[in-house]
C-alpha cells in the first residue's frame, strides 16, 4: 500500500513538474520574443531615419531628383516584392491578422516568416530612401509577428497568441507606446479580449518596451505637447475634426481596398497585369506631390508634425491634401510600407485646415484632434487611436476631446467604408492562401 502511495505521489510530482516546465517555457518564449522584437523595431527605426535623411540630402542637392529616383524606386520595390518576397507588400498588418486566422503552419509561414521579415525591412527602407509616403510601424508589426512565429515553433499550439503578441510588441516598440500596443492587440488584431493569452501578450509588450528604453532611452514619439482646448467655441473643433477626419479616413480606406481587390472592368485587369508600370506611375505621382508641397510630404511626415507640435512651425494649408494623395499612391502601388505615421501626418494637416475656422483657438490642440480623427477614420480602431496619440505626445489633458473625436470619426468612417482597412485587406490574403 505504501509503495502504491509513493508511486502515486511520484507520478503527481512528475506531472506537476511537466506542467510548470511547459508554462515557464511558454513565458520564456514570449519574453524572448518581446526582447528580439524590441531590438528589431529599434534597428528599423534608426535605419528608417537614415534612409529619410539620405533622400532629403539628395533632394537638397537636386530638387528634381525625385522625378527619377521615386518612380524607379517604386518599380524596383514592386519587382523585388513580387519576385522574392511575396506577401511582403503594403502595411503588413493584414498579413499578421490573416496569419492568426489560419491553422495550417505551412500556409501561415507564407505570411509571417523570417524571410518575409528581412524583405519587409529592406523594402521599407528602399521605399523611404526613394521618397515614398510610408511608415515603418505597420512593417514592424509584420516583422514582430514573423519573429514570434519563428521562435514559437517550440510551442506550436500557441502560434495565434504568439503572432498577436509579436504584433502588439511591434507597435509598442515602434512608437514607445506600451499601452497602445496592448490596446492595438486587443482592439485591432484580435477584436476580442483573450484571457488565456492576455498576460503573456503584456509580458511580450513589456519586454519589447524595456528593450526600446535600454537602446534609445525614454522618449515621446512627437515630443511633449501641453496644448489644450479653450472654453466655448473651441470645442466645436471636436465634432468638426471628427466628421472631417472620418470622411477623409474612410475615403482613403475605400480607395486602397478597391485598388488591392482590383477592378472588374478591362481597365482594372490591365492594371493588375502590369504592376511595375502601375508602380512607376504611382511613384511619379508621389514625386509631383512632393514638388508641389515644397518637399514636405516625402517619408513618414514625422519631422513636420513634431516641429508643428513642439515648436509651432506652421504646416502649409496644402500639406494634408498632398500628403493624403502621396499616401494613397504609395499604398496603391504595392510597395511595402505602413500607413500609421503618414496617416497621423495627414491628420495633422487636416487639423491645421480646421484651425483656420478658429483663429483664436489653440492650434496645437486642434492638430491633435485632426491626427486622432483621421487615424481613427482610417483604421477604424478609435480606442487605439486616442491612446496612441495621447502616449505619443504625453498630453493627458486632451484625453476626453481626443476620445470624443475618435468615436465620431469612427462612426463617420463606417458610412464611407463599412469595414476597417486592415481586416478587409486580410480577407484578400486569406482568399489567396486558401486558393
Amino acid at each position: 500500500m505504501r509503495d502504491r502511495m509513493r508511486e502515486l505521489l511520484s507520478e503527481r510530482r512528475r506531472r506537476l513538474v511537466k506542467v510548470l516546465s511547459a508554462r515557464w517555457q511558454r513565458r520564456a518564449i514570449f519574453l524572448l520574443g518581446g526582447i528580439v522584437v524590441g531590438g528589431a523595431a529599434m534597428a528599423l527605426a534608426l535605419l528608417a531615419d537614415w534612409a529619410q535623411l539620405a533622400f532629403g540630402r539628395l533632394v537638397a542637392e537636386w530638387r528634381y531628383a525625385s522625378l527619377v529616383v521615386t518612380p524607379l524606386g517604386f518599380a524596383l520595390s514592386v519587382f523585388l516584392t513580387n519576385r522574392f518576397f511575396q506577401n511582403a507588400q503594403g502595411s503588413g498588418i493584414p498579413q499578421a491578422i490573416a496569419a492568426r486566422q489560419l491553422t495550417d503552419q505551412t500556409v501561415r509561414g507564407r505570411l509571417v516568416s523570417i524571410r518575409i521579415a528581412v524583405g519587409k525591412v529592406l523594402l521599407t527602407l528602399l521605399g523611404l530612401v526613394c521618397g515614398a509616403s510610408v511608415g515603418r510601424e505597420g512593417p514592424t508589426v509584420q516583422v514582430g509577428a514573423s519573429i514570434m512565429f519563428a521562435i514559437g515553433r517550440m510551442s506550436p499550439r500557441r502560434q495565434p497568441g504568439l503572432i498577436l503578441a509579436g504584433a502588439a510588441a511591434g507597435v509598442a516598440a515602434a512608437f514607445n507606446t506600451p499601452l497602445a500596443g496592448i490596446v492595438f492587440g486587443i482592439e485591432e488584431m484580435s477584436r476580442a479580449f483573450e484571457t488565456r493569452t492576455s498576460g503573456l501578450i503584456i509580458a511580450a509588450v513589456i519586454a519589447a518596451g524595456l528593450t526600446s528604453l535600454a537602446l534609445l532611452g525614454n522618449y515621446t514619439y512627437f515630443g511633449t505637447s501641453a496644448a489644450m482646448l479653450g472654453n466655448g467655441a473651441d470645442w466645436l473643433a471636436v465634432p468638426l475634426c471628427g466628421i472631417a477626419g472620418g470622411l477623409a479616413g474612410g475615403l482613403f480606406s475605400r480607395i486602397v481596398i478597391m485598388m488591392a481587390n482590383g477592378f472588374r472592368a478591362p481597365f482594372g485587369l490591365a492594371l493588375k497585369s502590369h504592376p511595375i508600370l502601375v508602380a512607376l506611375a504611382c511613384g511619379l505621382g508621389v514625386a509631383l506631390c512632393g514638388l508641389a508641397s515644397g518637399d514636405t510630404i516625402y517619408g513618414t511626415g514625422y519631422a513636420q508634425v513634431k516641429a508643428a507640435l513642439e515648436s509651432g512651425v506652421p504646416l502649409p494649408w496644402s500639406f494634408g491634401l498632398l500628403k493624403f494623395a502621396a499616401t494613397v499612391l504609395s499604398s496603391a502601388s504595392g510597395i511595402p510600407g505602413g500607413i500609421f505615421s503618414p496617416s497621423l501626418a495627414v491628420g495633422a494637416g487636416l487639423g491645421v485646415n480646421v484651425a483656420y475656422l478658429f483663429p483664436h483657438g489653440a492650434l496645437g490642440a486642434i492638430i491633435l484632434l485632426g491626427m486622432v480623427s483621421y487615424f481613427a477614420g482610417v483604421v477604424q480602431a478609435p480606442i487605439t487611436a486616442f491612446v496612441i496619440v495621447t502616449e505619443m505626445t504625453n498630453n493627458h489633458a486632451m484625453v476626453v476631446p481626443l476620445m470624443t473625436s475618435a468615436l465620431i470619426a469612427y462612426a463617420t468612417s463606417r458610412l464611407v467604408c463599412p469595414e476597417g482597412i486592415y481586416h478587409a485587406l486580410a480577407k484578400g490574403f486569406l482568399r489567396r492562401s486558401a486558393g
